[in-house]
């Protein structure tokens, strides 16, 4: 008994001096514990043995905290956040770094017919539908299925109606957190009625870390060699365009803010960066989607994906009214999103890849952030 109390207090010595060397202070998930709707919220930390921290919120199974490391061994937190469950029940920004669906981006006029059905969705973007609606996934409390120190999944039932959309929908997905500082997001659904689906995580990176100014000198490379043009309520025309002589062309890595202010007709419309650009792949496949770096930092992010598109938006609505987790607003154009997806519309436009899921199909989709250091 009294070697088995000795290695308790070892043991319990090596945790406390482990938590100590920690290089940053992680969010406390006490400041999580709530309810909403019935339902607990939580807080969740994903870790690996070289320090990379990334931690999840049931509610919209968001990313809260991804902390990575720079090219001079210090720490920052690069992905935009709260760090109560208060503050983002608070927020006026309601998509940092959640999961967005039913269907991430717009629908023209919240419109679209699925098997000879008109179906109409709120319009909470002008005159279209955004992001699944007022109350889409990133308002929901997620349940949690089973976690481990370095993989995390929860579901969500979206019942037929939901926002308007057709068929019960069951969606899982798996935060999980490798050794090679990657995060892998995989999400898996399937319906009881044909509908439309387009997921896509919605986080806000700066690599420099969150509050440290301006996301216009991470320079950005593209693998895409078109786009998606947009008309005058940013739905795409239809047209597939070229990106050679545009602001557009990230073919070769270049700052996000050497061609942000040209006079380009998309540009002016978006207030920058906010685009959908038609991935160079085969269809599903797992391929190389774009590579952020910070160059005082060092800091990479590479974005792999099976999705046929991702959006680059350069946080031009951002107006500083919220407060991250560091106590600085988040300011317009101090973050970038890349977000894999498909294209937005695609229930309106037959010639993009298809949205449609129906009974006996399974939606399945892989996103990658991995993060390195470039010396």
């Amino acid at each position: 008994m009294r070697i088995l109390t000795i290695f308790l207090m070892v043991l319990m010595t090596v945790v406390s001096c482990t938590q100590q060397q920690t290089p940053y202070n992680i969010i406390d998930p006490t400041s999580f514990k709530g309810e909403l709707n019935g339902k607990a919220l939580e807080l969740f930390t994903l870790t690996n043995s070289h320090d990379m921290t990334v931690q999840i919120t049931n509610y919209g199974a968001r990313i809260v905290s991804i902390w990575v490391k720079g090219k001079d061994g210090s720490f920052a937190d690069v992905n935009l956040g709260f760090k109560s469950a208060d503050n983002y029940l608070n927020a006026n920004g309601t998509a940092f770094g959640a999961m967005i669906g039913r269907y991430a981006n717009r629908i023209a006029k919240g419109r679209f017919v699925v098997e000879e059905d008109t179906i109409q969705l709120a319009l909470n973007n002008g005159v279209n539908n955004i992001h699944g609606g007022p109350e889409g996934f990133n308002k929901k409390v997620w349940d949690f299925v089973s976690s481990t120190s370095n993989k995390l999944e929860l579901s969500y039932l979206s019942e037929n109606g939901d926002q308007g959309f057709p068929g019960a929908l069951k969606i899982n997905v798996v935060y999980e957190l490798t050794e090679d500082n990657a995060l892998k997001i995989s999400t898996k659904a399937t319906t009881d009625k044909t509908t439309v689906i387009n997921i896509c995580n919605h986080a806000f990176f700066n690599l420099a870390g969150e509050g440290s100014g301006t996301a216009l000198d991470h320079q950005l490379y593209i693998n895409a060699d078109y786009y998606t043009p947009l008309d005058s309520v940013q739905i795409p025309t239809g047209e597939i365009a070229a990106v050679s002589n545009t602001p557009y062309d990230f073919k070769k890595a270049i700052d996000l803010g050497a061609r942000i202010n040209k006079p380009f007709d998309q540009l002016i419309m978006g207030k920058g960066y906010d685009i959908n650009f038609v991935l160079n792949k085969e269809e599903d496949e797992l391929s190389h989607a774009a590579t952020l770096t910070e160059p005082i930092s060092g800091r990479v992010m590479e974005v792999y994906t099976t999705e046929p598109g991702m959006q680059l938006y350069t946080a031009n609505y951002l107006n500083g009214s919220d407060t991250g987790k560091f106590g600085k607003p988040l300011k317009r154009r101090e973050s970038v999103c890349l977000e894999t997806q498909h294209f937005p519309d695609s229930p309106n436009q037959s010639h993009f890849p298809s949205t449609v899921l129906r009974p006996d199909d399974t939606f399945e989709s892989l996103t990658i952030f991995k993060f390195s250091v470039k010396e």
